[in-house]
């Protein structure tokens, strides 16, 4: 049976409340592992020696892969809630998705070996997959998602009837550069936040810098986003107010970093990546997939959904060990909340009796 026809029925409660969930997994996702690509595309502009790097990679070290856990999560809800939406996206997505997971696999790869020999080379080619391992997925997430809403060639059963490059057009690259410059602000601030001495100073002015051609990026695309919505008469649920408090929140994260005001500009970039990934997920729905071959192709949370009891079951699941997952996570991050200084910086503070912040390892 096509999706067509499929879609006229509605969506049933519990397939709305995993499309909600799903797009809380993703904003979970971006907000956590946005500033770990943050710090990984800043490595080369914040830091002068090794011993800066190393300080890089601590800040993040103890959760990097702890926040990884989310993308694992909701790929797996997509897959077990939605199965159409992970079939028609894996399959159009293939290359972007392989190309995000080398990135990944060598940035964690990284993480791990960099420090392993005592060699220049060996510590600058894993540097070199720190920085790219971060850009590439940060730009490409934003692509995808954009794409998610633009549309894909998706045909009459959900199967992809296109090209790779044809996810290669200008309002999916604006969406990538947008999550791309808005990452790279996250860790700025993330940095400002969790480092000491020079490297905090560095961080901060790096965000200065970042953040006016961020807000100005942003802007640019939730407003073709609702230029978009509007030409398609598609507006989905978006509240007006949405996309608009999320450009008036970042455009004080200069401001606040300006003023030394890390952590509040942390948590304003926070919500600023919670409104984007909101605004797309409102904007999508009822769908969840938009198909760029006919409105009567997308794919909906009605007939991408799984079946009564599969839904029922993950949301028992769910309900049991989603707030184990959270309280440790938590837990973690404030066992690692102290700031990473570099050890010169320590045994200076050490020799003037100044208090000294503990190193992560």
């Amino acid at each position: 049976m096509s999706t067509a026809l499929l879609a006229t029925a509605g969506p049933s409660g519990l397939a709305i409340f995993w499309f909600a969930l799903i797009g809380v997994l993703w904003v979970g996702y971006f907000f956590l592992e946005g500033f770990d690509f943050g710090v990984g595309i800043l490595y080369p502009f914040v830091t002068k020696d090794d011993l800066d790097r190393r300080v890089l990679v601590n800040a993040i070290g103890p959760t990097w892969d702890g926040n990884e856990v989310w993308l694992l999560t909701a790929g797996g809800a997509m897959f077990a809630a939605f199965p159409l939406w992970y079939a028609s996206v894996f399959s159009g997505f293939y290359l972007a998705l392989f190309l995000i997971l080398v990135a990944l696999i060598a940035r964690g790869m990284a993480f791990e070996f960099r420090g392993k020999r005592d060699s220049v080379r060996w510590r600058f080619w894993w540097d070199q997959a720190i920085i790219f391992g971060s850009a590439l997925p940060a730009l490409l997430w934003g692509v995808a998602f954009a794409n998610f809403l633009h549309g894909v060639p998706i045909g009459a059963h959900g199967e992809w009837v296109g090209g790779f490059f044809q996810l290669v057009k200008p309002y999916a690259l604006l969406g990538g550069l947008t999550t791309l410059s808005l990452f790279t602000l996250h860790g700025a601030a993330f940095l400002g936040l969790k480092t000491t001495g020079e490297i905090r100073e560095r961080s901060r002015a790096a965000g200065m810098r970042l953040a006016i051609p961020t807000l100005v990026i942003t802007l640019g695309f939730l407003t073709w986003t609702y230029l978009d919505a509007v030409h398609r008469n598609h507006h989905g649920l978006v509240p007006p107010f949405l996309p608009i408090l999320a450009l008036i929140v970042l455009a004080s994260v200069g401001w606040l970093i300006r003023e030394k005001l890390e952590g509040w500009a942390f948590i304003a970039t926070g919500i600023t990546i919670a409104g984007l990934v909101a605004t797309i997920f409102l904007a999508m729905y009822p769908r969840v997939l938009v198909s760029s071959v006919a409105p009567r192709f997308d794919l909906t949370i009605a007939n991408a959904a799984s079946q009564h009891y599969t839904l029922m079951v993950m949301t028992i699941v769910a309900l049991i060990f989603t707030p184990f997952v959270l309280a440790y996570q938590a837990w973690s991050f404030w066992v690692f909340r102290s700031r990473v200084s570099r050890p010169d910086e320590m045994a200076g503070e050490m020799a003037t009796g100044a208090p000294t912040a503990p190193q992560d390892a």
